[in-house]
């Protein structure tokens, strides 16, 4: 029986050796092996996190049918999130896809959080009842228990069955593939407790959960396991995910993921427990999102159950010719779609809303503030704080608009069309410092356009494009009610962006340190239906949307001082409550403010090519809640700094206009008056003396 504590037993040295050296040498992620005859190989297709991408399908289907025309018992499994993202979503909650989806021959799905998404608008479960019902494969999630549902939980059998029934749901079943068995489970991520509505439905711990399922498999005399998960490549440690488990658990051979749409071209291996010491090999796979990726994993395992080989990659979906029938089944769908798509949402644009380029305009919502840009950062901040009251800052990446919105009533069709990758909106736990390195990445490249260049909204800021890249802000300032308030380096902030931008998304490296160290969070929305409910029901239909000096670039207007003011430490006499530290003209230049020097933000791979940075490659991973902490407002006392801006303020506590004198020329005045006071008694006692001697 296989197991980490036995690792050292059940294969030879070599085998360690080798098995060692090619993690660590071979960048395919393949486990070099003497391809023995005893050994058993099994092929994998997987998909997941499709969010009603119905249109894909049938190229999807093709994929697989040559999959199978090469691996005839290959199985494919599906890591859930077939729910919510697009009109058809919207429309057939999930019969669209699944006409579709049957015709694939799964062999097992589990549930992602966002199969929840109806929960508490139909009370239960309903629609997701009549998915699994209308099933013709199996469903399993082992941490999710549906007992207390009234729709689906006629349909749960608490097991791992060997002889699993479509149309039923199960804790894991077994696949028996060329004479072996495969036990195969499902974990469902507890971030659904947070960012769905799961109800009447618990979804418990996944690793006490999947501690019990290897065991039962072990029980069952089945030593090759595969986990069918929907809990996130590396994404919130704190309810765990794809690496903590195969770090965690031992037994499990294979993890199939999804719910961080991360897109490993090929398998990871994990070889370490989570103290570093060496353990039996997991693959890692998971395929990206949108139906545009199908998965093939070939792995080997030896008597033993070990995995000792594997390799894989991922099928271009695109690159597919449509499978014919399933083009016929999916076109009755499309036309009812195309329909609603035309269909008016309620709101009305008072006048056109562009989405300027500099190749037609003099500005861009690549490199400059816009009306679209502020109506959808709006959209996102209130559709935000109704979950987390917060959050107070809101940033988009300008690649990720990708259309205008024409002057009068506004179409479903047309917000789908100017934010049309479906992304989640996320909350990301932010110091003030690093908000500056954000924009300071947002604008190294003006006036020229970025993909990067952020919108938003709850703050305003001010750059010179004239600087250096890496010393261009200036001023950042965060709203509070009807005022501003400038952002303190060392205080924390929330802020919502996509979920694109929250991994490192247009080469984010602060975003991407954030997510990876657990300062991220889901909110279970989708981004284009946000910013249809805000025009809807916040503006009630009235979209009307101005440029407001929330960005503002002083080309060269305000030149820093070539010894900058080291800020001096508040001063606690007399302190007045009704003192603030806000801009006095409201404009957000603050022109006499100073800033420290700052080191260069560093570019990754992604940041080199900023030009046309698009959401086309959404390949960074995870999600994880931050603490409730929010903006707790800035510093009131007269003589304020915050840590990158000096205020003085008069004794009437107005902000005045004209900048510290350095301590240095302060004594150098006292200095060179002490001097002439002493040369002039010097002179007197001089005239003095010689009158007296004359005398």
């Amino acid at each position: 029986m296989k197991g980490k504590n036995r690792f050292k037993f059940s294969l030879s040295a070599a085998a360690i050796i080798t098995i060692l050296s090619s993690s660590i040498a071979l960048p395919t992620s393949t486990y070099a092996a003497d391809e023995k005859a005893e050994n058993f190989s099994l092929t994998i297709m997987h998909m997941n996190d499709t969010h009603a991408h119905v249109e894909p399908l049938p190229k999807m289907i093709t994929a697989i049918e040559e999959v199978r025309a090469q691996n005839p018992n290959a199985l494919l499994l599906n890591a859930g999130d077939v729910f919510s993202g697009t009109l058809y979503f919207n429309k057939f909650q999930g019969q669209a896809d699944l006409a579709l989806l049957n015709m694939m021959n799964i062999d097992a799905m589990t549930f992602g959080n966002h199969e929840f998404d109806l929960g508490s608008s139909e009370n239960g479960h309903q629609s997701l009842s009549a998915f699994i019902e209308k099933a013709n494969f199996p469903f399993i999630s082992s941490n999710v228990d549906f007992s207390g549902d009234p729709f689906v939980g006629n349909k749960v059998s608490n097991t791992f069955a060997e002889n699993a029934q479509d149309s039923n749901v199960y804790d894991g079943i077994v696949k028996e593939v060329d004479g072996e068995k495969i036990g195969i489970f499902g974990l469902t991520t507890e971030e659904t407790l947070e960012t769905s509505s799961p109800v009447n439905a618990q979804i418990t711990n996944y690793a006490a959960e999947a501690e019990r399922a290897v065991k039962a498999f072990e029980d069952m005399g089945i030593d090759k396991v595969v986990a069918l998960t929907h809990i996130g490549y590396d994404s919130n440690p704190a309810v765990g995910n794809d690496l903590m488990l195969a770090e965690q658990v031992d037994g499990i051979d294979v993890i199939v993921g999804g719910h961080s749409h991360t897109k490993l071209e090929q398998p990871t291996i994990v070889d370490t427990d989570e103290n570093g010491a060496p353990k039996d090999p997991t693959v890692v796979v998971q395929g990206y999102q949108y139906a545009q990726n199908l998965g093939e994993l070939h792995v080997a395992f030896n008597g033993e159950g070990q995995v000792v080989h594997s390799e894989g990659h991922l099928i271009d979906v695109e690159s597919k010719t449509a499978d014919s029938e399933a083009s016929q089944v999916l076109a009755s769908y499309k036309a009812e779609v195309d329909e609603m798509s035309n269909q008016e949402t309620g709101a009305v644009a008072q006048k056109p809303l562009t989405n300027p380029r500099l190749s037609d305009s003099d500005v861009s919502v690549r490199a400059n503030e816009t009306a679209l840009g502020n109506l959808i950062t709006d959209a996102m901040l209130a559709k935000a704080q109704e979950k987390m009251p917060e959050v107070s800052i809101a940033m988009q990446n300008g690649g990720g608009i990708r259309a205008a919105i024409d002057q009068g009533p506004i179409t479903v069709g047309e917000v789908i069309t100017v934010l049309p990758f479906g992304n989640d909106p996320a909350v990301v736990e932010l110091s003030g410092d690093e908000i500056k390195q954000i924009l300071e990445y947002s604008v190294r490249l003006a006036p020229e356009e970025s993909g990067g260049f952020m919108q938003v909204s709850g703050m305003k800021f001010s750059y010179d494009s004239t600087k250096e890249a890496g010393s261009r802000i200036v001023s950042m300032q965060v709203k509070n009610g009807d005022t501003y308030s400038y952002i303190q380096p060392d205080q924390t902030y929330l802020v919502t962006t996509n979920n694109f931008t929250a991994k490192g998304g247009d080469g984010y490296d602060v975003f991407a340190n954030a997510y990876a160290e657990g300062r991220v969070q889901d909110l279970g929305e989708i981004d284009w239906e946000q910013f249809r409910d805000y025009m809807v029901e916040d503006l009630n239909g009235v979209v009307d949307p101005v440029i407001e000096g929330r960005i503002t670039d002083l080309l060269g207007e305000n030149p820093e001082p070539s010894n900058p003011v080291e800020p001096e430490e508040p001063s606690d006499e007399n302190p007045d409550p009704n003192s603030n530290d806000e801009d006095p003209n409201g404009d957000g230049d603050n022109k006499d403010d100073q800033q420290k020097p700052q080191e260069e933000p560093k570019d990754d791979d992604q940041g080199n090519d900023t030009n046309d940075d698009d959401n086309d490659d959404q390949d960074k991973n995870g999600v994880t809640p931050p603490p409730n902490s929010g903006n707790k407002g800035g510093n009131n006392s007269n003589n304020v700094s915050d840590g990158n801006f000096v205020k003085v303020a008069d004794d009437n506590d107005n902000v005045v206009k004209g900048k510290q004198l350095p301590n240095t020329a302060t004594n150098m005045f006292m200095y060179m008056l002490t001097g002439a006071v002493l040369l002039a008694a010097g002179a007197v006692m001089y005239l003095f003396k010689r009158k007296k001697a004359k005398a």
